[in-house]
């Protein structure tokens, strides 16, 4: 499985019989084999999640398709594609083997800000992105505020604590000053993966050294893989 950072929450998983393309809206999409089908993902309408860019691919990749939140408007998809396009909500379970032909098995989850995150079975294979699904606490908010939206993030990771993960996009977002790592750190202690990319950093790649330092993150710290670099490539 080859792995590649393309800009913010976005990265393409390249495995042997299928790609998969996450939250792109810019940055270089790296080269991808015209004949071997591509699944596009969109976890939320935010522009640096989505962006109408996505179905230019299709001028290359006539074995496309693509996976929207259902909170992404039906009109932003050009109609030639809506055949090809799959719009999901929350705690949604989907399989795209008639669409692809591929035993590709998609389970959704509830953000606690827009949209979805993915939770995907693909040969063999478990690989989960979390869209804007974070413990998103700020300080300067009221106290009540903050609990509950870390409720609302720990049901989410108890639906799925027990499963196995091979390789996940988890959220590492600064502008949380102090609280950068609750996200992570939940995530880890609750759910784990055997390999985990930081996302959503906005340009801080030093954000993840800062956080794999804490005495939280002893236990798991060398599961984190430190990116470097848009256009970074990783063999898992």
């Amino acid at each position: 499985m080859k792995i590649t950072y393309i800009h913010h929450s976005s990265f393409l998983v390249e495995m042997e019989q299928a790609a998969l393309l996450f939250d792109y809206f810019e940055g270089k999409v790296p080269e991808i084999e015209a004949d071997k089908p591509l699944i596009v993902f969109a976890s939320h309408r935010h522009s640096d999640h989505f962006s109408a860019e996505i179905f230019r691919l299709a001028e290359k990749h006539p074995k496309i398709w693509y996976v929207l939140s259902d909170d992404i408007w039906k009109q932003r998809v050009p109609k030639p594609w809506l055949e090809r396009t799959c719009f999901v909500g929350p705690k949604t379970e989907l399989s795209l083997m008639e669409n692809v032909g591929l035993p590709v098995v998609i389970r959704t989850l509830a953000s606690t800000d827009e949209g979805v995150a993915f939770l995907i079975e693909a040969e063999g294979k478990r690989i989960f992105h979390a869209g804007d699904l974070n413990n998103w606490v700020w300080e300067g908010e009221p106290e009540e505020e903050n609990r509950r939206m870390s409720q609302r993030f720990h049901r989410e990771m108890n639906s799925i604590s027990g499963v196995h993960i091979d390789v996940a996009f988890m959220l590492l977002d600064p502008r949380q000053e102090n609280d950068f790592y609750l996200g992570m750190d939940d995530f880890m202690r609750m759910v784990g993966a055997d390999t985990v990319f930081p996302m959503h950093f906005w340009g801080d790649f030093a954000v993840t050294e800062r956080f794999k330092q804490l005495p939280c993150a002893a236990g798991y710290k060398d599961k984190i893989i430190p990116i470097h670099s848009c256009g970074e490539s990783f063999e898992i």
